[in-house]
Order: structure tokens, then sequence, then C-alpha cells
């Protein structure tokens, strides 16, 4: 049975179409992966699904009465409210019935009116199936499933990091326990074994649900159908991600076939043409042509822009590139205990621990972004530091790629920006949108390709992963790999660090208790 029916779905956005005359069902038993390259169109679908924007052409039809739970990939809460009162908000609904309950035992006491009491019997039935007694629990399971116990259930949701936020969002959609769950990106923030627990609740989950990811391990085990959007179209494979990615190669190749033995005809068809337009044979020739006129031409399996990184090396004869000594970070209070290593020449380094342990905190410290409370921690004199962080924001969101690199290197020519522009990924249309207008992995592009432009030989990225297609992730993973100098590394994707870091810090291990 279908929770969701999308006809003939067609869609611009900044004058790029994408989707034209698209269709596809969701039904109730499916556990929907929705992949496609960065800019394809993923979370511009979402929002269409949920009524954030209104398609050019075509219906889009849910269910009558289906509730429906959706999970922003840039989520943001500006909630004055603890964590605790945050997410007990997922239970607003049962909280007016035991308020109703409580009123009517309150009339009772007064009236002593049978009825009130019949009233309060039926709302005690309604509280009991939703287990409104269990509440505290179910909130203590998803914050630990999540990794949210450490941070209490005090703090206030506006102290909290970004990719705290975004988690603390996810645990209240889970607990308000949606029909239709629509997931987009949700484990950008999550580390591995929140993103198991994840992985264990969507699998037991009675509710259907369609989550956009770029982990292809994540979707791998979660998924009974994808959907792939790309060059235009939505199209539907049955089974788990590896089993969909062998139909399209399938559907790939079948159409590659098709589009050959077309063009083998079109060339025969076009000879004759030429050589019996005048003649004898020329009601022949002009019924080929008119054939040819009529011809619905298949067009070749479309391909990527793929993207290349090639981070530049500045030459450095110290053996010892990083040396921090009982450093203590944090902000108000530390948040790890003295941290003390060295790093040696080429040493590629991964921060390992739960979102908002300390990782990027630590970061920021060895680049004398934030005050430490002690200790020092200092690069070799001729070290020089390329950095990647996290956020997506610009100083201008209005400006375009071409804007954001000639401001930061002005005596680059317009043309040789644009070429290092596609060498990252971004092709000509989207060089020239304001930067606000791209996608999450558009403006990771970027931000890599600004990296490219500095020679340097100690590479520090925190998160470079998120929001990226797995084409991207293989090419920034191979550019990593052949850098001659350090890489200091936060990612929660083991896949992407497996086999080539030389050593992993746990910084979990330094947590101090709060």
């Amino acid at each position: 049975m279908s929770i969701l029916e999308v006809t003939h779905l067609s869609h611009s956005f900044a004058d790029k179409t994408l989707y034209e005359d698209a269709s596809f069902r969701l039904n109730k038993e499916d556990h929907m992966g929705v992949i496609g390259q960065n800019g394809a169109g993923k979370s511009t679908l979402i929002k269409l699904l949920t009524g954030q924007e209104l398609p050019d052409k075509g219906q889009i039809k849910w269910q009558k009465g289906v509730k429906i739970g959706y999970l922003d990939q840039y989520a943001e809460s500006a909630h004055d409210l603890t964590i605790q009162t945050f997410l007990r908000s997922a239970f607003a609904d049962l909280d007016e019935i035991a308020a109703k309950q409580a009123t009517c035992y309150e009339k009772y006491a007064q009236s002593l009116d049978e009825h009130l009491l019949d009233q309060a019997g039926y709302y005690q039935e309604k509280l009991d199936a939703a287990d409104f007694y269990n509440i505290d629990t179910r909130i203590d399971q998803v914050m630990m499933g999540l990794g949210l116990t450490a941070l209490g259930k005090d703090r206030q949701v506006s102290d909290c990091s970004g990719g705290q936020r975004s988690k603390i969002i996810l645990a209240k959609l889970l607990l308000e326990k949606p029909d239709v769950l629509l997931l987009d990106e949700p484990t950008n923030y999550l580390d591995t074994e929140h993103i198991e627990w994840l992985q264990n609740y969507l699998n037991e989950t009675s509710a259907c649900f369609m989550v956009i990811s770029h982990d292809y391990d994540f979707l791998e085990q979660i998924t009974n159908t994808i959907i792939d959007v790309a060059f235009k179209k939505i199209t539907k494979y049955t089974g788990s991600f590896k089993q969909a990615m062998r139909q399209k190669a399938a559907r790939q190749e079948s159409q590659q076939r098709a589009f050959e033995k077309q063009q083998l005809q079109i060339a025969k068809d076009e000879a004759y043409i030429r050589k019996n337009k005048a003649g004898s044979r020329s009601a022949m020739a002009k019924s080929r042509q008119k054939r040819l006129d009529k011809l619905v031409r298949i067009d070749p399996p479309s391909t990527n822009l793929q993207a290349h990184f090639k981070f530049p090396y500045q030459e450095i004869l110290s053996a010892e590139t990083l040396r921090v000594n009982h450093l203590s970070v944090g902000y108000h209070k530390p948040l790890l205990a003295p941290v003390t290593f060295t790093l040696s020449y080429g040493e590629k380094v991964v921060l390992k621990g739960f979102n908002g342990i300390g990782k990027s905190t630590l970061i920021k410290s060895l680049l004398g972004k934030i005050p430490v409370f002690a200790g020092t921690a200092k690069f070799g004199d001729a070290v020089i530091v390329n950095y990647f962080s996290q956020e997506l924001e610009w100083d201008d969101p209005n400006q375009t790629p071409l804007q954001v690199i000639q401001d930061a290197y002005p005596l680059l020519e317009p043309k040789t920006i644009r070429q290092r522009l596609a060498r990252a990924g971004i092709n000509a249309e989207n060089a020239q949108k304001p930067m606000h207008l791209l996608s999450g992995g558009e403006q990771t592009k970027v931000k890599l390709c600004l990296l490219e432009l500095k020679p340097s030989n100690f590479l520090i990225l925190d998160e470079p992963t998120n929001h990226l297609d797995d084409e991207t992730k293989v090419a920034l993973r191979t550019a990593l790999q052949q850098f001659p100098g350090n890489v200091l590394l936060v990612t929660h994707e083991a896949s992407f660090y497996n086999g080539w870091v030389d050593k992993i810090f746990d910084v979990e291990r330094m947590r101090l208790s709060q």
C-alpha cells in the first residue's frame, strides 16, 4: 500500500532542472535510501515532499492522516529550553491527555459526577496504550543511543554545538514515533557506536522511512529499496544498496547497448538518404528521413562530473612538526585531561571520539584560535598549516564560488579559477551561483578547492566528509594518502581512514567528568 505517490514531478531550482516528469512511490513496508551526487536535488526533494517548496509540475499525494517526521540536514534549534524539556515536548499530546484526566478528577471531587470518572478512565486507557509512564526511560534510552547522555539533561539546547543540536532534534523525532521518517544525512554528526544504534532502531521500527545519505555502509544495513536522483530522473530500485547498484549498472549497460544500436541504424539511414535523395530512390529516402525525424532518440548513460584533488606540498626538513605539552583545552572549563604528544614529519593521525567530546576544541586550541587553560602547543618553525573547518559559513553567502576564490587569491585569472573549481567537481553553472544556493556537498567542494590553492606541509581537516558523495570521498582520500606532509583528521567515518593513517588518538580517554 502506498503511503506516498509522486507522479509526473518536474522542478527547477536556480535555473537548473532537477527532475523532469519523475514518478515513484513510497510503500508502507519501504525502508528507502535516497542517493545521488551533490546538487542532484535530494534535499530539495524532501522539501517538496514536506510542503516547504511547491513543485513546478506534478503531484505529491500523501495517504490521508499520515504523521510525518522530518529531520533537516541543516537542523538548528533556537529553543531556550533544557535538553530534558525539549525532548519531553515530543510527548506534548500525552501530557495534554494527562492534564485533562487530572481535571476530571478535580471536578469529580467537587461534583461526584460519575461521567467524569468514565472520562478519566477513557484517558487512562489512552495513556496506558502509549506507555506514558515510561516516558523518562524512553528519553534516557534514546539519549544514550545517540550519545547525548554526557551533555546532561539540564544543559540548554541553545548552548550546544550545531552537531549536538542536530542529534537532539533527531532524538526528539525518534521519540515522537511518526508513521513516516524523512531523514536528511542523519549520520553526519554521529560516531560509529551511535550510527550502529540508529541502524538497529531503523531496522526495528514499524515506520517506513526515506533516508538521504552518502554513507553507503549505513544504507546497506538499513534499506530494502533505493531511489537514485540523477540527470533529471528519479529511478527506483528494489533491494539493498549493493543490489540497487548492481541493477543500476545493468540498466546503464542495457542503455549503452541500445544507444549504440540506434546510433548505428541512424548512421545507415543518414548515409542512404545522402546517397539517394535524388534519383529513382528519392521517395524511399524521404520516407527514411520522416522516420528519422519522428525517432525518439536514446541518450547515452550520463556520467557525473568527477572531483580530483591534489594538495600542493611545501618542502620541510624538520623531523618534528608539532609538540604538545600538558595542553588543557575547553571553553568555560577544561574538557580534556592535559594532553601531551608529538608528531613527526609525514605522520597521519585521526582524532577519534564522540561529538562534543572536544575534538574540534582541541584542534582550534592547537591553531591558537581559542585560548587554552594551561600547557603549550608549538608547530615546527617551517610548518605551514592548511586548515579545513567543518562549518559551512561564508563572509558573504551571496557571493559565487568564482568570487569567493577570486577574493582569496586576487592574482588568479578567472579561467584558472574555473579550471580549479571544475577539478573539485563544481561545474560552470554552479560556479556562478550564490553560495547559499549550493548544496552542502557543493559548498564543501569549494572549501576543498580553496585548500588546494595554498601550498602547505601540515593539513588539519575537521569532518571534511560531511555532505560529500562517495565519488568525492574517494578522490579526497586518495589526495590525503598521497600528500607527503602531516595530516591531522577528524572524521566519524572509519571506512574513510582505515588502512592509511599512522595513529588513532582516542579523545574520549582524555575526557574529564562533567
